[in-house]
């Protein structure tokens, strides 16, 4: 069981990144995925999470509007598609599942992908 973060780097104040969350060694069909991300310094923090069945989106307040959070089930794969990204956005991003709904903390997600670094600098 295994989850993959990928789609991190570097870009101006403005621009845009996907990260993805691909699983492998299970099925994400009855898995919550949620995003993290944690900033030199800081605590880890709650992006944005979608339910398993009937996908439900919940998003943190410095956010919204400004990331979506999409999955496939046949890929096995949960994307984060960021926008209008901000210098605050600056951190590693991490992906995580637990099972069915989603939850805002973290200590409730039970399987972590590596993180991947968003940098957000002009």
């Amino acid at each position: 069981v295994q989850l993959q973060a990928s789609g991190g780097g570097s870009v101006q104040p403005g621009g845009s990144l996907r990260l993805s969350c691909a699983a492998s060694g299970f099925v994400l069909d009855y898995d919550a995925i949620g995003w993290f991300r944690q900033a030199p310094g800081k605590e880890r923090e709650g992006v944005s999470c979608i339910s398993s069945s009937d996908g439900v989106t919940i998003y943190a307040d410095s956010v919204k509007g400004r990331f979506t959070i999409s999955r496939d089930n046949a890929k096995s794969t949960v994307y984060l598609q960021m926008n209008s990204l901000k210098p605050e956005d600056t951190a590693v991003y991490y992906c995580a599942r637990r099972l069915l709904l989603c939850s805002g903390s973290s200590s409730d997600y039970d399987h972590w992908g590596q993180g991947t670094l968003v940098t957000v600098s002009s």
